[in-house]
């Protein structure tokens, strides 16, 4: 019986380095077959971390956000729809940008709308700033990087899912992502059949599998990328009451070889706690990383801030659910998730800085200067249990 591995059970080795600053590191990747993301990072399809406002601000900063499909396709589309509208009147395809890049003027505009009397700009007006230059110069970028950028929502395999999708790719939707938890399934494979057939100009992301032959399945069914993970989620409970799932990091060492052969990306989706699962993810060869539990409760997550307690000890929460919860589902049928309310995170713009930061310096430590190179180059070993204790801050002599 093979002994599969998760992230705990193994750490990165460091190597010679020569790259001069993190800073310099290309953290750009693919999504899809023929789409690109500046960044690694995707948010979860699930109802308490993507929707309009999560896909806007992942958008912003080089990732991607995949729309939930637990609504009405009417309200799903329309949160494609203004993505669409979000992407093209800001990066302008087919228009000058001159206006756009002119870091002087935009310093000038920024000013002016947050000059207050009497006060300096706070630290969030800086905050501002510093993205609408990073924009000015993400804008500079070709026509054909942008016109490569992934809008991604997700839709299921049975009911109205094909008239989902064709709402969604009128809407600006160019992948769709089938969001089902085995998808090494029949259902899988038909609609995958039926959305290549019925609907032109988009690509699709199929899973979620953990093994070599699920990916395999899919990709001969026309997948243009592999979503990797099964039993391994924050709330889920596949495992626990069905007994099914493995390991993530040798689930992903056996996926991403096949992937390769077909040269087909593949997303780590679960298991990821900190910012180094997401670094391991990536070096077990993932072209990106799909986040649930990192982004629940920040400013962007659906749902309602909730107070508990009194002031002055008053804290704030938000809602995180499973999809397969019982919370999510509304009844008993098939449960395999559960929910919680988590402590509230504020912006998840510091959140994907903070990540992106562990990225960079992942790579300067393994000597990589950008994602292939860094799957080229990482190593694992296997730690025990006290390496793992030991891993964690701690304090000598307590």
């Amino acid at each position: 019986m093979k002994t599969y591995l998760t992230y705990d059970d193994v750490n990165i080795v460091p190597k010679f380095s020569e790259v001069l600053s993190r800073e310099d590191v290309d953290l750009s990747t693919r999504f899809t077959k023929n789409t690109t993301m500046s960044t690694p990072i995707v948010s979860s399809p699930m109802d308490t971390v993507t929707e309009y406002k999560m896909a806007s601000e992942m958008l912003d900063r080089g990732g991607v956000g995949v729309i939930h499909r637990f609504q009405s396709i009417e309200k799903q589309s329309l949160d494609m729809k203004r993505i669409w509208n979000q992407w093209d009147s800001w990066y302008n395809i087919g228009n000058p940008k001159k206006d756009r890049t002119d870091h002087g003027r935009i310093f000038d505009e920024w000013y002016k709308s947050v000059r207050h009397w009497n006060s300096p700009p706070t630290k969030s007006d800086y905050e501002d700033l510093h993205e609408l230059l990073w924009f000015a110069d993400e804008a500079q970028k070709d026509e054909d990087y942008w016109s490569k950028r992934p809008l991604c929502a997700a839709i299921g395999t049975t009911g109205d899912y094909l008239e989902r999708a064709q709402e969604l790719v009128k809407n600006g939707c160019n992948v769709l992502l089938i969001d089902v938890a085995h998808g090494h399934h029949k259902l899988v494979g038909d609609a995958l059949e039926k959305i290549k057939k019925n609907i032109s100009g988009v690509e699709v992301v199929a899973g979620n599998i953990a093994t070599r032959e699920g990916a395999e399945f899919l990709l001969q069914s026309g997948a243009d990328g592999i979503r990797v993970g099964i039993g391994n989620g924050s709330l889920c409970e596949t495992r626990i009451r069905t007994g099914v799932g493995l390991p993530q990091v040798s689930t992903l060492l056996d996926v991403v070889t096949i992937c390769d052969d077909f040269d087909v990306p593949c997303i780590a989706d679960g298991g990821i706690r900190n910012i180094g699962d997401v670094c391991k993810g990536l070096g077990c060869g993932a072209d990106s990383v799909m986040l649930g539990s990192l982004f629940s409760g920040t400013k962007e997550s659906p749902g309602q801030i909730e107070k508990i307690g009194e002031w002055p000890n008053e804290k704030l929460f938000k809602k995180y659910r499973g999809s397969a919860s019982r919370d999510s589902k509304g009844n008993d049928k098939n449960v395999e998730g559960n929910h919680k309310v988590v402590p509230y995170k504020g912006k998840v713009v510091r959140l994907l800085s903070d990540i992106e930061d562990g990225i960079r310096s992942s790579f300067s430590y393994v000597g990589a200067n950008d994602l292939s190179e860094y799957h080229s180059k990482v190593k694992f070993v296997r730690v025990t249990q006290a390496g793992t204790i030991e891993a964690k801050p701690h304090l000598i002599g307590e």
